[in-house]
């Protein structure tokens, strides 16, 4: 139920039922162990329409939320930083770290976790090849019409694809198309990932040859997303060893996302972060049952 829905069972204003909840999610965060912290994801999920966002920090190894503060910049790496060491863990027994490839976050963490290993995001990396494609389709379209309405065709996994879709992309398969092209070399792409997790050399010698072929494809998004991928290589190769995506993370931002448009919004970054942590903290909220 809602906030505003329990208050309307209670009888009391929701204001009443925030206060209790921001309270106990608070008291139940005093106690959050941090000491076996290896391996974590950072993900931003937006607080409200526009440009809102909470950055959360979560335990890969158990599936839940650590920290989450407001904003999307390196400071929030920083002040994560500060709240491990507050509850007991050490910046520097971090492994591996999870996040997207933006500016902000591989800044905070070079500043705040130099010794971790950065793996970019497979969630992230794969996103990036798709809008290429669909850029590529788009220009396509212009002058071959046979692509209106195609688009979610080519965001999809052939095993995803309804019977309709198979159909059509059997069709379209068989002419020639650069946006079919561009779909090849976005599923190429992902085979690295598989490879990686049996053969990490064979998974290294499959990027590159990947790389040749995307920057060779006389696909300008496509050559875009190429050179994108080269400057952040380091980090792409990492998941070869390290093996950790921020799949659990979108799962995750799902869930809060899915819970903040059934309540139609938290009001406060206070109450929709103690909401954060009550849903996907794993909290011990010590609550007197006789309350």
């Amino acid at each position: 139920m809602s906030v505003s829905a329990v208050a309307k069972q209670v009888n009391v204003y929701s204001d009443v039922i925030w206060r209790m909840l921001d309270h106990y999610v608070s008291d139940a965060y005093k106690d959050v162990d941090m000491s076996g912290i290896k391996n974590i994801g950072i993900d931003e999920t937006s607080s409200k329409r526009g440009h809102n966002y909470v950055t959360t920090f979560v335990d890969m190894d158990k599936s839940k939320v650590i920290f989450a503060t407001e904003g999307k910049d390196s400071n929030t790496v920083k002040k994560f930083a500060e709240k491990l060491e507050e509850h007991n863990g050490n910046v520097e027994k971090v492994e591996n770290i999870s996040c997207d490839m933006s500016k902000a976050f591989r800044k905070g963490i070079r500043e705040n976790f130099d010794e971790s290993k950065v793996t970019y995001d497979q969630f992230h990396v794969i996103k990036m090849v798709n809008k290429a494609v669909n850029e590529v389709r788009k220009m396509e379209y212009k002058q071959n019409d046979i692509l209106k309405g195609t688009r979610y065709i080519w965001l999809k996994n052939p095993e995803n694809l309804t019977i309709g879709q198979e159909k059509m992309m059997k069709t379209l398969s068989e002419m020639n198309l650069k946006t079919e092209r561009a779909y090849r070399i976005k599923r190429t792409l992902q085979e690295f990932y598989k490879i990686a997790k049996e053969d990490p050399e064979a998974a290294k010698k499959h990027l590159k040859k990947w790389y040749f072929w995307a920057t060779h494809s006389r696909l300008d998004p496509i050559i875009k997303v190429a050179k994108s991928i080269k400057k952040h290589w380091d980090g792409i190769v990492k998941f070869t060893e390290s093996n950790i995506t921020n799949g659990l993370l979108e799962g995750l931002n799902s869930k809060i996302q899915a819970t903040k448009r059934q309540a139609r919004g938290y009001g406060t970054i206070k109450h929709f972060i103690s909401m954060i942590y009550l849903i996907c903290g794993d909290l011990n909220l010590n609550i007197d049952a006789n309350l």
